[in-house]
């Protein structure tokens, strides 16, 4: 008898701690062959207590937890996943998951994020390797939180990071910077517009980059500068609005050109209607209309052709007139000489008969002896002498002795 109650006693105090490893959660489900914990639209208002220390998989979804806090997981070194997706949480605080050591992927999506602590997704050693944020941020507050969490998170071993749905904007640069060692990158279903230069920067190890389903209509240089960096990744670019008119033809030779792997069959015009559905890899610059219409082509091209013909034709009139001047050179010397000698004539003798009008003796000459003369012929001697007529006068006569007509005089 005495052996018995020993026997039992032993069993009762080696067996209630496993006893109490077994137990389940009210209203959740417990799979020990999986290592599996499942709590699904429960209408759980807290992360539930006391879940098994066998379990690696944790299921809290379509709950009504609001709140995640550091106590919410304890003593559960060994999970390793945890999926808390639609579960309306607004709110995570600071260390929420530092209990779990282990922890190398966590599902958040689906969820109201409206306060994230920036040490809320720290854990001591950095385990966590995937992080889904999909559909999980409420406002632009929470993006700004969510940034500053993982900077200050300590997620240098993270591979993963899905924020795909979160109706972003915008991408502030150096966001991705903290995670290095970041490998997929979903931001898939967001209304991103542009990317911005450093958007990307520090991600030395990025394999995937999932744009797709986001409001691009157009691809910038910056934008082209800040992909083109990445390498030879997989980059997705399908299923956006894409304008397709002249200002996209660099991203249409980007596409011809690039390192990168890119979803060309996805990548298609939405706008003109002329070329919806259309591939932008196909496209030229005549279709994105770059170049000007053929009719105003030609006519530039005419305009330019007479030109040149122009220029032509007076060249070789200029040569012509050249080589003519080059083959008369002794004739134009003798003409530029005899054009030379008779303009000095002519001078010489405006200046003779400057002098001679200029003398005062033959002005008294023509005072003293004016009527004489109008007296023999009934004329003034200006009147009866012709214009190249001159006098000369003897110095010791005061009558004209001699009148010469003379066509040239030279002194």
């Amino acid at each position: 008898m005495c052996v018995f109650a020993v026997w039992l006693f032993l069993g009762v105090l080696f067996c209630a701690p496993c006893s109490q490893c077994l137990v389940c959660p009210f209203g959740c489900e417990c799979f020990a062959a999986s290592h599996t914990v499942k709590c699904v639209s429960k209408d759980l208002l807290t992360v539930p207590q006391s879940i098994p220390g066998y379990a690696k998989t944790v299921i809290i979804a379509g709950n009504n937890i609001l709140h995640i806090g550091p106590d919410s997981f304890v003593e559960l070194e060994n999970v390793s996943n945890i999926i808390l997706s639609n579960n309306r949480i607004t709110e995570m605080a600071s260390h929420s998951f530092s209990a779990l050591s282990n922890l190398r992927f966590l599902d958040l999506s689906e969820n109201h994020l409206a306060l994230i602590h920036p040490e809320a997704l720290s854990i001591p050693g950095s385990p966590l390797q995937e992080l889904n944020l999909s559909h999980s941020l409420s406002n632009f507050t929470a993006l700004t939180d969510l940034i500053t969490a993982l900077r200050w998170g300590g997620l240098g071993g993270l591979l993963r990071l899905d924020l795909s749905g979160n109706h972003l904007a915008l991408l502030p640069p150096g966001m991705f910077s903290h995670l290095p060692n970041l490998q997929h990158l979903f931001l898939t279903n967001n209304s991103l517009k542009a990317v911005y230069s450093g958007t990307f920067s520090g991600m030395n190890h990025l394999q995937v980059l999932d744009l797709t389903h986001n409001a691009f209509t157009t691809v910038s240089a910056d934008a082209l500068e800040e992909l083109e960096m990445l390498g030879n990744i997989r980059i997705l670019l399908g299923d956006n609005p894409y304008t397709c008119s002249c200002e996209i033809s660099h991203f249409v030779a980007w596409l011809n050109e690039s390192r990168a792997q890119v979803d060309v069959d996805a990548v298609r015009c939405a706008s003109p209607g002329g070329l919806s559905d259309t591939r932008l890899l196909g496209l030229g610059v005549h279709a994105l209309g770059c170049v000007v219409p053929v009719q105003e082509e030609a006519d530039d091209l005419t305009l330019q052709t007479s030109y040149v013909l122009l220029g032509l034709v007076l060249g070789l009139v200029g040569m012509v007139f050249l080589f003519v001047l080059y083959l008369n050179r002794k004739g134009m010397k003798t003409w530029i000489i005899e054009m030379r000698d008779a303009c000095r004539d002519v001078l010489e003798g405006y200046h003779y008969r400057f002098e001679l009008d200029s003398d005062p003796r033959l002005g008294q000459i023509s005072k003293d002896g004016g009527s004489g003369v109008r007296g023999h012929s009934g004329l003034d001697t200006s009147q009866q002498l012709p214009s190249d007529t001159y006098i000369v006068q003897l110095p010791t006569d005061t009558q004209v002795k001699q009148l010469t007509t003379s066509p040239h005089v030279k002194l």
